[in-house]
């Protein structure tokens, strides 16, 4: 069975908005959409205790009242809302490992109107067994693109398979171009001897860095040749790839499977990425 699109959901305005995203994401793939809520406590304190079998009165409202608004808005797919009894980081952790995709809202009921990225989204993005897409209100989305695109961050020295065949796949889905970013940064000699590049040294460089990621990427033109594949170079992998992501459906981004917990975090550029980003961003789990 084809795994579904599972979001978490806790009735804010961010994880409504994921929501309803990741409904449009299963329709497209053709798969079920799974709701979930994760609660840690025991009780509501109206009652006993809570089992799976007999989940918190309240739980049940948030993720039945957004299944409910799920299914009119979008007729015909078939939507399963569960509570999971466990804390929100944990428990969503969980549940990905049996889900094609994880979808969140930027920042949840407990934020801080000041934080620019979730704490929750943050953490589950680093653990998550499934790729996670963070997804803003349309507010901060803006319009939709004018030509769809799929932007994928690309480091051409160590070109990562599922994170390519993640942009590609999802381009495919949308009928959108592969934008392939790769930010290209100046060599230590310069600062370490305080010297500013001079503009022709700089042509050089990115030029250079343009060839390189041609080179990365000529065998994925061969292997989808009904996508178009844009290539772009720039200055600093996280300022590049935010900086087109206001034109973007979605910006991909990889993060590295740890061999140990205690060290499982987000890279410096997807950090980066997630909290500007204009677009929704997919972190990827790689080797």
């Amino acid at each position: 069975m084809t795994p579904p699109v599972l979001a978490g959901v806790d009735g804010s305005p961010a994880s409504t908005a994921a929501a309803h995203w990741a409904a449009e994401e299963a329709l497209r793939r053709g798969v079920p959409l799974r709701l979930v809520h994760a609660w840690p406590w025991l009780t509501d304190g109206r009652a006993g205790f809570a089992t799976a079998e007999a989940p918190p009165a309240a739980a049940q409202q948030v993720v039945q009242g957004a299944a409910e608004a799920i299914r009119r808005r979008h007729r015909g797919l078939a939507v399963q809302a569960d509570v999971v009894l466990d804390g929100a980081v944990d428990g969503l952790v969980a549940e990905s490992a049996d889900a094609g995709l994880l979808v969140l809202g930027s920042r949840g009921l407990g934020g801080f109107a000041g934080l620019l990225l979730g704490s929750v989204s943050t953490a589950t993005a680093a653990r998550s067994a499934s790729p996670v897409v963070v997804v803003r209100p349309p507010a901060a989305n803006g319009g939709p693109p004018e030509v769809p695109e799929v932007v994928v961050g690309v480091d051409t020295r160590a070109v990562d398979e599922a994170l390519l065949a993640f942009a590609f796949d999802a381009a495919e889905l949308r009928g959108a171009r592969v934008r392939a970013v790769h930010g290209w940064e100046l060599p230590t000699a310069f600062a370490t001897v305080g010297v500013v590049p001079s503009q022709p040294e700089l042509a050089e460089l990115e030029a250079l860095a343009a060839k390189e990621l041609s080179l990365a990427l000529a065998e994925w033109r061969e292997r989808r040749p009904g996508t178009e594949l844009v290539e772009q170079v720039g200055l600093g992998a996280a300022r590049t790839l935010v900086a087109v992501s206001g034109a973007a459906d979605l910006v991909v981004v990889g993060r590295r499977h740890r061999p140990y917990d205690l060290g499982r975090r987000l890279g410096p550029v997807t950090s980066a990425v997630l909290p500007y980003a204009d677009a929704p961003v997919a972190v990827v789990p790689h080797p």
